[in-house]
Parts: structure tokens; C-alpha cells; sequence
């Protein structure tokens, strides 16, 4: 039997990753598993209570704050096995997941990324993932299929290639991995994920989606639902997307589109909204596109 190494991330949130990691315990049926839990810069070291706590899981620490890619290149780095399954740790397990998911892997070598169904833990009968359209690198724009709808099994004949994979739940071929690269990091939070899949689509592989595999997730824990943290990175990694992955002509539609008519649109939305502050970040993420070269 194949091992599969999990990985997953925490910052200030140890009772969430408590919930995940008793979710693994009680729910999932794959023997040959791996844990691995990042702490990734959280206040408090909750590592020693955890490994007297939890013996059977690898914890690693980081004493700042890497972001989402950079904690998880941590527990890459460190993984044993030939696929890696990263989740966030605001999701819960199912007792099929994790062996639907290696069993559609290894059936399908040209897999590179791979994510489940995902449907909101709060509400469970709602999909928040079945899949991902293609970019529209004009405008920055795609679609989350299946979001916000009640799951009535409209999409379960829909494994198979998709856009993008999904940040909170992807398993990843090694080998093919080995080929990408790591996640990249100068993304910090958002996007990386969708850059990352480009990256595997370079090197020769498929993104898929796997519609008879399901995992929940408590989405919005980390961040909040919207936050001055949220709306930088938002607008910043989604230029700094386009400048790493669009043709020439695209991305200078896509200048245009967002200085001419996104920029404003924005504005006059914080002022409605009340969040005039909002208005200096979006020009501090503009701005820190025009003067980083790290594209």
C-alpha cells in the first residue's frame, strides 16, 4: 500500500488543528499515512504539548510566519511519501477520501495535482468545490464550479480535469512535484496554489478533480471573511499572477482592465462599505507590483 504523507499548516489555531488531526484519527481508513503539522510562527509553541499529545505525528516549527506556501514547503520538504495530501487545517476528513484520492492517482499517471469535493462543513450539504474554469487572463477571472450549491449529485460524473486545484485539500505526485518545483513563495497567501498549478501544467501534467472523494472545510478560519490582510494580498498576488503567467498581449489587457476599471470600481465600493482604509491597501498592492521584481 502506497504512503501518503499529510500535511497541514497551523498559525494561532491550535484547537482547529486539533479538530483535523482527530478527524484523521477517527474517519480516515488508509493505514499507511504520514502527519505532518507545520507551526508556522503561532504566538504560543503549541509543538510540546502536541508530541507528548499526539506521538504518532511529525511536528515541525517555524519561528515566523512563512505563509501558506512556505509552511507547506516546510512539511514537503520533510515527507516520506510518494504522494502528498495538503490540507488546511480547518477541514474534516471522510473515511474514503484519502484512498479514493491515491486510488484516482495512481490510475491516472498524468495527474500532478489532484483535489477532492469540497462542500462547507457548517453547511454540509453545500459545495464550495467541484472543480475550477480556466483562467481569463485578460481579466484575472474564473469560476469555482459547483460553489453555493446544495450538493444533489449534479457533478459526481464530473472527475476529470479541471482548471485549478483547490488550496485546501490537493494531493500531489511527488515525482511530478519534483519536476514543478516547490509552491512558490513570494505569494505569501492566495494565488499560489493557482500558480502552482500552471507550474505543473508546464512541466507535462493534469490538474484533476475527483468528485467520488469529499472533505469539509471551515472555510475563512485563518484570515476572517474579510480583513485589510485578506484585501492586500487579494489584490496584489492576483497582478502578480498575471505578470508570472499570462502572454505579453494578455497582460497588458489585463494592466489596463485593472487600473481603468477595477481600481475604481473598488473605491467606490469601499466607500460605500464604510472601509475607506481598504482604499490605501489596494494602492499599496499595486504599488508593490510596480516595484518588485520578484515575478
Amino acid at each position: 500500500m502506497q504512503l501518503v504523507s499529510v500535511i497541514t499548516v497551523n498559525y494561532n489555531h491550535n484547537h482547529i488543528t486539533e479538530e483535523l488531526l482527530a478527524s484523521i484519527s477517527t474517519k480516515n481508513k488508509h493505514s499507511e499515512l504520514e502527519i505532518i503539522v507545520v507551526d508556522n510562527g503561532s504566538v504560543q509553541n503549541p509543538i510540546p504539548f502536541w508530541t507528548l499529545k499526539y506521538p504518532n505525528v511529525k511536528f515541525i516549527r517555524s519561528n515566523v510566519n512563512l505563509g501558506f506556501a512556505g509552511g507547506n514547503n516546510l512539511g514537503i520538504q520533510e515527507a516520506s511519501g510518494d504522494y502528498l495530501f495538503l490540507v488546511n487545517n480547518d477541514t474534516e476528513f471522510t473515511e474514503t477520501l484519502v484512498g479514493q484520492l491515491l486510488s484516482t492517482m495512481v490510475n491516472n499517471p498524468q495527474i500532478g495535482i489532484l483535489s477532492p469535493k469540497i462542500r462547507y462543513f457548517h453547511e454540509p450539504e453545500l459545495l464550495q468545490y467541484a472543480g475550477f474554469t480556466e483562467m481569463n487572463y485578460f481579466t484575472a477571472r474564473n469560476d469555482c464550479i459547483g460553489q453555493f450549491e446544495k450538493d444533489l449529485g449534479q457533478y459526481d460524473n464530473c472527475t476529470g480535469k479541471t482548471g485549478f486545484a483547490h488550496g485546501a485539500a490537493m494531493m500531489i505526485r511527488k515525482e511530478a512535484m519534483e519536476k514543478a518545483g516547490l509552491m512558490p513563495e513570494n505569494f505569501f497567501l492566495y494565488y499560489e496554489e493557482m500558480d502552482w498549478c500552471e507550474r505543473f501544467k508546464r512541466s507535462g501534467y493534469e490538474i484533476w478533480v475527483d468528485m467520488k472523494a469529499l472533505i469539509f472545510h471551515k472555510e475563512s478560519i485563518t484570515v476572517g471573511k474579510g480583513s485589510i490582510l485578506k484585501e492586500f494580498f487579494m489584490n496584489r498576488n492576483r497582478i502578480l499572477f498575471i505578470r508570472r503567467n499570462a502572454p505579453t498581449f494578455k497582460r497588458l489587457v489585463f494592466y489596463l482592465y485593472f487600473m481603468l476599471i477595477v481600481t475604481p470600481r473598488n473605491i467606490l465600493t469601499y466607500i460605500r462599505d464604510k472601509n475607506i482604509s481598504y482604499i490605501n491597501i489596494l494602492f499599496k498592492a499595486i504599488w508593490w507590483n510596480i516595484t518588485n521584481n520578484t515575478a
